[in-house]
């Protein structure tokens, strides 16, 4: 059992976003040099190895290059996606001015278009996170990962989705913004959805014509390895940046909230449901890096905007905060988080009872940005805005 943080008044609430919002500032005043050097040296490495992977599985011969071949093609897309993708469109580089760190004009090696995260992803789940009904990257859709989700026959093949979702999981992330749960409602058209789906249609077949056409073809006698090396590399990505991202929100320790616990939240309190949905893993700096340091979560939910690299040294100042106002820091190793998470996927498939502490916030006037978008239905325009109020 986990312990869970204790229930902090509105006055209390504020002074613990006040530290952190002062931690943030100390950091943005120091970003530099170094944070630019350190996004560019990824930059190159991730190039570098995709030139070695395609290279050797292209040219090579024998099942040493083969395998050495995809694991460089796959480091490269883990990294692409990862720390590079990922962390640019969140604006964490566009203080910088280089239009290559862009959060606006970034376009990623992976089937999901850059403006569909942008609003699924930045603005539809860092600014309602963990609210039940609001933030659909809880279960995405069909998954029971929370007791708070009520059971239905369907999760009892959970488990068996969650595999396939982890083998095709950039498939799933692309397609996550085109609301297929609203066709079924009636809340959405087909003629709506049609729209919804051109951008991911079309990033989808330039992907598979990339790595499943261009690419082979260019191999000539070796299409085929070259093919199947890129499936695998995919593959590679996909099964990781499944389980780096479900470590994150659905641990146990993890908390969800109803809509209305969310209504009236101050800017503290903004920073307390942050926290409490989600979860770190610890590990060295590599781990890190691999995982685009989603594997500081925490931090990464309180301090989207900020340079990832930054937060293994906010990390211990954060929980060392967390700390004083009885807050639960949810950290564990990569092996404990990842088995948390499909012991309840598993667990959770089966009918059980659901339970919910109420704990409604009072206040007046809601952080959370308005359901309908101000620019672009949050697909174009400022990456940071669903979060700016934090500066």
């Amino acid at each position: 059992m986990t312990t869970p943080s204790k229930e902090l008044t509105r006055e209390e609430a504020e002074a613990f976003g006040r530290e952190l919002d002062e931690l943030r500032r100390r950091v943005v005043a120091d970003l530099g040099e170094r944070d630019v050097a350190h996004i560019r040296s990824v930059a190159r490495t991730a190039h570098y190895s995709e030139v070695a992977g395609r290279g050797l599985l292209h040219i090579g011969i024998g099942p040493v290059s083969f395998v050495v071949g995809v694991s460089a093609l796959a480091l490269s897309k883990i990294l692409e996606n990862m720390e590079l993708g990922h962390n640019i469109m969140h604006g964490q580089y566009d203080w910088t001015g280089d239009p290559a760190l862009d959060s606006q004009r970034y376009e990623w090696d992976i089937a999901c278009d850059g403006d569909d995260w942008r609003h699924s992803h930045n603005y539809e789940h860092h600014t309602f996170t963990n609210i039940l009904g609001k933030d659909r990257d809880i279960g995405y859709g069909f998954l029971r990962v929370t007791p708070e989700q009520p059971w239905r026959p369907l999760h009892l093949t959970q488990p068996a989705f969650a595999a396939l979702l982890a083998l095709f999981f950039q498939w799933g992330v692309g397609a996550h913004d085109l609301h297929f749960s609203e066709i079924l409602s009636g809340k959405q058209s087909p003629e709506g959805l049609a729209r919804r789906a051109r951008p991911f249609l079309s990033k989808a077949a330039w992907q598979l014509f990339k790595d499943y056409g261009l690419f082979p073809a260019l191999a000539l006698a070796n299409a085929p390895r070259v093919a199947f090396g890129n499936l695998l590399a995919n593959g590679t990505r996909n099964v990781w940046t499944f389980a780096v991202i479900f470590c994150g929100h659905f641990p146990e320790g993890v908390r969800v909230y109803q809509p209305e616990e969310a209504e009236g939240e101050s800017r503290g309190q903004w920073y307390v449901r942050q926290l409490n949905g989600s979860a770190n893993i610890e590990g060295g700096r590599w781990l890190h890096i691999l995982t685009g340091h989603l594997s500081h979560q925490i931090e990464h939910h309180m301090f989207p905007d900020v340079p990832a690299s930054r937060y293994p040294e906010m990390a211990p100042k954060v929980r060392e905060i967390c700390g004083r106002y009885g807050q639960r820091y949810g950290t564990g190793s990569f092996r404990r988080q990842l088995g948390s998470v499909l012991g309840r996927i598993t667990s959770l498939s089966l009918p059980g009872p659901m339970s919910f502490k109420k704990a409604r916030l009072d206040g007046t006037q809601p952080f959370c940005a308005p359901e309908t978008p101000t620019t672009g239905e949050g697909r174009r325009g400022d990456a940071a805005a669903p979060y700016r109020a934090a500066a």
